[in-house]
């Protein structure tokens, strides 16, 4: 097992490049700890997979370094790594059985037979792999088939750390919520370094203590599921985090204080101060739908609006409302009750973030 530093790492998969949309990882210092549950998490062609593949030795950063612990790993191959890395679709021999193909990475580095017995069985318990040790893999489900290729990273006690590029794709929907517990347990039990990239956020919150959110080459938030839900580091963390996505609306400052399109804003006075000195005309606030307070009667720090509709979604409703011009929603608890069409809408102060070029800043008091 290994700590995994990335120092001014950076890929361009352009000879020379020239600016940075010319990189797929844009430069970034990032490090994994030992024993960590990870997930890496964004949208297609974002640069999970390959920083995925540049950790693992299938491809050489342009620029920086990868270090495991504190030795550069730029030259070296994958099979000198002790990476174990599992793909979207199942690598697994289907000639041998389930046996054979958890016993090949052990027999590989010339293990003795009786450990190999020994680390197989273990694996195989931990994985429900037990009853199909001696059937050819070519007869296994695609979940079953994905399990051993678990296993294959599993079996050796040596790895480094386990990489997992979207591993549950191919699984029926109503397994895989069985599988992402079971790579939990399998966290808890080792205590091994694990990488899990996916698009899901549901996915990378049950399996991972800490998640990357990566957006157009860059890490922009590294934490826990908590903390990108409540305190979104940058707008796209806000619009991909959470369902529906956080409400943003531009504003500007104004002789008054601040104007959210034709909306005169009722502010913290250190809200206010931070939109004035802002040296930036990209401004927004933003606030999760959770967090919106819809009044039936009007208060000081609330703004006349009018419910454009509301989806019942069994434990919850969605309201939707345009407020400056950008249509907003809030999320209301099935005990909550809706305002009618001609309603007011409040903003708490505790879950209102100023962001400045996309990126939260802390407001002082």
């Amino acid at each position: 097992m290994a700590r995994i530093t990335l120092k001014s790492l950076a890929h361009s998969y352009f000879p020379q490049p020239v600016g940075p949309e010319d990189y797929a990882i844009r430069e970034m210092e990032h490090v994994w700890e030992q024993g960590g549950a990870y997930a890496l998490l964004g949208p297609s062609g974002c640069g999970k997979s390959t920083l995925l593949n540049i950790i693992s030795g299938l491809l050489t950063p342009s620029e920086g370094q990868v270090l495991f612990d504190d030795r550069v790993m730029n030259e070296l191959p994958p099979e000198e790594r002790n990476i174990a890395q599992v793909f979207q679709f199942p690598v697994v021999y289907d000639t041998m059985t389930v046996f054979d193909n958890l016993a090949f990475p052990l027999r590989n580095v010339g293990t003795a037979e009786v450990e190999v017995h020994e680390r197989v069985a273990e694996v195989a318990d931990t994985l429900d792999l037990t009853a199909l040790l001696k059937r050819k893999a070519r007869n296994l489900s695609a979940d079953e088939k994905q399990k051993v290729s678990m296993g294959r990273g599993l079996v050796r006690n040596d790895v480094s750390a386990i990489l997992f590029d979207e591993p549950l794709t191919v699984i029926d929907p109503q397994l895989k919520w069985k599988l992402r517990r079971k790579l939990k347990e399998i966290h808890e039990r080792f205590n091994i370094t694990m990488i899990y990239v996916t698009h899901d956020q549901l996915e990378a919150s049950t399996f991972a203590d800490q998640i990357a959110v990566m957006y157009e080459g860059q890490v922009v938030q590294f934490g826990t599921p908590r903390e990108l839900f409540e305190a979104p580091a940058h707008t796209f963390v806000g619009y991909f985090i959470g369902s529906p996505g956080m409400n943003f609306v531009e504003v500007a400052q104004s002789g008054s204080g601040a104007r959210a399109g034709s909306v005169d804003l009722v502010l913290p006075s250190a809200l206010e101060r931070a939109i004035k000195q802002a040296h930036s005309s990209n401004l927004k606030l933003g606030i999760r739908p959770e967090f919106v307070e819809l009044l039936s009667r009007p208060t000081a720090d609330a703004y006349p609006i009018e419910i454009d509709n509301v989806q019942e979604l069994g434990t919850y409703r969605i309201v939707s409302f345009l407020f400056a011009g950008v249509l907003f929603r809030a999320r209301l608890e099935e005990d909550q009750p809706v305002p009618q069409r001609k309603a007011h809408v409040r903003f708490p102060e505790a879950w209102l973030g100023l962001y400045i070029d996309d990126f939260r800043v802390e407001v002082g008091q």
